[in-house]
């Protein structure tokens, strides 16, 4: 009888030090994004980064958008995390204003979500960065869901799920920008009014 190859000490070790390889490139990917802005992001400046030859990421990630997806990916699950707690500890505030607040907060600061529409291929793939983050974002719209209150079974109410999460995040660049205090709003007003119109048509 054979061991099991999973039980195998010697790939169990190949295995935690590949992930934790890729995590200290996407580390490293993060803070060139930070620093030079996402959409400056580089393989090149990654590896760099890091301290390894550019050709060394390519065992990892094959171009600088699959980096990109990585990282949003991340933040997708950030930003779904932040909406359930808000939720579940929205007091007396409605847990969807709670919950859209949270995002909007995460969404303001995050150069990776501002810029992650430059790395998605035009049509839908099966690559494992874009799985990954199909994945996360399904996540980030399931809690939007449960904040509501209520669950998104039929298309209709999915469809009303996406078009919150397309406002909320069209009120981050707004917001982002300096445009949504131009126009004389705050980010609680406008939230207040999603609130009062999704909360009440779904």
């Amino acid at each position: 009888m054979f061991a099991g190859m999973s039980g195998d000490p010697r790939i169990q070790r190949r295995l935690r030090a590949r992930n934790a390889t890729r995590a200290a490139i996407l580390d490293a990917a993060r803070r060139v994004a930070a620093r030079d802005g996402a959409r400056n992001l580089s393989l090149r400046a990654a590896a760099a980064e890091v301290g390894f030859a550019p050709a060394a990421l390519y065992g990892y990630f094959q171009s600088k958008d699959e980096i990109l997806l990585a990282l949003a990916a991340d933040d997708l699950l950030t930003i779904a995390r932040a909406m359930r707690a808000a939720a579940e500890n929205s007091g007396a505030e409605s847990p969807l204003a709670a919950a859209s607040s949270a995002a909007l907060s995460l969404l303001q600061h995050m150069e990776t979500i501002a810029a992650v529409s430059q790395a998605l291929p035009q049509t839908a793939g099966t690559g494992e960065a874009e799985r990954l983050f199909n994945g996360r974002l399904i996540a980030a719209l399931t809690a939007l869901s449960h904040a509501t209150g209520r669950t998104a079974e039929s298309r209709t109410a999915q469809a009303d799920i996406v078009l919150l999460a397309a406002a909320l995040t069209g009120l981050a660049v707004f917001a982002r920008s300096g445009r949504l205090g131009a126009l004389g709003f705050s980010t609680e007003e406008v939230v207040a009014r999603l609130d009062a119109r999704f909360t009440g048509a779904m």
